[in-house]
């Protein structure tokens, strides 16, 4: 019986429009090393980037002294990611999505797109607000796409 490695990588960005580039890049790399299609490295860039979007200009109100986290997670069928924040203010996990009728007629507001985006994407997501302050998502992106 093979016994399953994790592999982790850390990164610690800047809480600063721009560096959540660095944590793309990152992902993107220990994914394709993984073997995932273009397609779902695509999707996890893209729910990566609205998570660490969400802990800089929300969670930690784009104080660039503050730091996110973002932990990768490798493991023979699935790569985990956290994105935590320092938390200068709570990143609501639940944000309505506009239904197909307000979206037709223009009436979508603009909030809760990043987290439908995360929800959408990835296969397991959990968001969690620290009370001494922080906030973190945790996605789960398996090689095989599971629909939920």
């Amino acid at each position: 019986m093979t016994k399953s490695r994790k592999r982790t990588v850390e990164l610690y960005i800047p809480s600063e429009l721009g560096y959540e580039k660095v944590a793309l890049a990152s992902a993107a790399s220990v994914a394709r090393k993984m073997g995932f299609s273009p397609d779902r490295v695509e999707d996890l860039k893209t729910a990566l980037a609205e998570a660490c979007i969400n802990a800089i200009e929300h969670g930690s109100r784009q104080d660039a002294e503050a730091n996110v986290l973002v932990m990768l997670t490798a493991e023979d069928s699935r790569l985990q990611i956290d994105v935590r924040d320092e938390g200068r203010q709570a990143i609501p996990a639940d944000v309505a999505v506009p239904s197909i009728a307000e979206r037709i007629a223009g009436q979508s507001p603009a909030r809760g797109w990043g987290m439908f985006l995360i929800k959408s994407l990835m296969d397991e997501v959990e968001f969690t607000s620290a009370t001494d302050g922080g906030n973190e998502v945790r996605m789960v992106i398996h090689l095989e796409k599971h629909d939920t």
